[in-house]
């Protein structure tokens, strides 16, 4: 099983409500990408988002940037949203890194948690999902195909087009990200392309059905099995003493919960909401090491996962306390896991 970090590019926010300048945290995550690659972590995965509480909008720029500094560890998104994007200017970008990465480069697309990016980009809400489908369908047409013809509602046409530069082996590895809807599951596992589920709240147990799903229609329509692959996304954080590290973080992790809940109507984030979620039946994986472990193992004993991604930055925790949280993933959480799955 791969493990890997997802973050989204949290910004700081203090105590007094002042928000960490975007170029900071910039280039702190390129401080902390460099880390996990020298932890020999499988992979890392950046967000889009076109919000004030986070610095990335445009994660090729992120991954381009880590290429350089990075050897081993894949470098993808976590997710670029596919249904407000041009998917030939998205494989030029995602291939551009993986020439410049020899070949570590993953592109996760999504419709996106968040639907700033719809107007921005001048779509319509009202065609969320025919957008993604139409969208994936030629993505996935212009990484096999080279020139491409091919029509649609939402884009110009292409007629005998090439698109350039080919990724290494004239293949971009591309994920599917889904949160819980069988439609989802279904368009991802007729194409044959694997899987990561957000799973951020309620007991992942519920999730058992939809991997199943996904695995039977898969099967269904014949793709290699030995190529299968699928993983979560969990909210997570690790520091030495369990206790502590949920006290300290659940002031940062409570406010980042409350401002999304006030554009969606949620009611405010309860501590008892958290401490239920870092139980063995929650979705958060916040405390120490051997919670994290046990917790890691548990989600692979339940899903048959080839991945699991710890999104790490939710609500902006300081760089220091994340370069300590990532140094414990890497250098006890990931071995321990990697020796009890052997």
């Amino acid at each position: 099983m791969e493990l890997g970090v997802g973050m989204f590019g949290d910004v700081h926010i203090n105590s007094k409500g002042e928000t960490q300048p975007a170029g900071q945290r910039l280039q702190e995550i390129i401080e902390e990408i460099k880390l996990m690659d020298e932890l020999g972590l499988d992979f890392y995965g950046i967000g889009e988002h076109h919000r004030p509480d986070y610095a990335v909008s445009v994660p090729e720029i992120i991954l381009a940037a880590a290429a350089t500094v990075t050897k081993k560890i894949k470098l993808g998104s976590a997710v670029s949203v596919l249904s407000s994007a041009d998917p030939v200017k998205v494989y030029q970008s995602f291939a551009t890194i993986d020439l410049i990465s020899n070949g570590r480069a993953e592109l996760v697309a999504g419709r996106g948690s968040f639907i700033e990016s719809y107007p921005l980009y001048g779509y319509n809400l009202n065609d969320y999902d025919a957008l993604f489908e139409e969208k994936l369908d030629l993505l996935q047409q212009i990484n096999t195909t080279n020139p491409i013809t091919w029509k649609g509602k939402f884009r110009p046409a292409l007629t005998n087009q090439q698109i350039l530069p080919r990724a290494v082996n004239d293949h971009l590895n591309i994920w599917v990200a889904v949160g819980g809807t069988p439609e989802s599951v279904l368009r991802a596992g007729k194409a044959g392309l694997p899987v990561i589920f957000a799973i951020i709240g309620g007991n992942p147990a519920q999730f058992v059905p939809l991997f199943n799903y996904y695995k039977e229609v898969y099967q269904h329509y014949g793709h290699n099995m030995s190529k299968f692959e699928v993983g979560v996304h969990m909210h997570a954080f690790f520091g030495e003493d369990s206790k502590q590290t949920a006290a300290d973080y659940y002031p940062v992790y409570s406010a980042q919960m409350d401002r999304i809940g006030r554009s969606r109507g949620w009611p405010p984030y309860q501590q008892q909401q958290y401490d239920l979620g870092r139980t063995k039946n929650g979705a958060l994986i916040i405390g120490d090491a051997n919670e994290a472990i046990d917790k890691i193992l548990q989600m692979q004993e339940l899903f048959g996962l080839t991945r699991f991604s710890a999104h790490m930055d939710v609500g902006g925790p300081s760089h220091l306390s994340l370069m300590k949280s990532i140094a414990l993933y890497g250098n006890v959480i990931a071995p321990a896991v990697r020796k009890a799955l052997q």
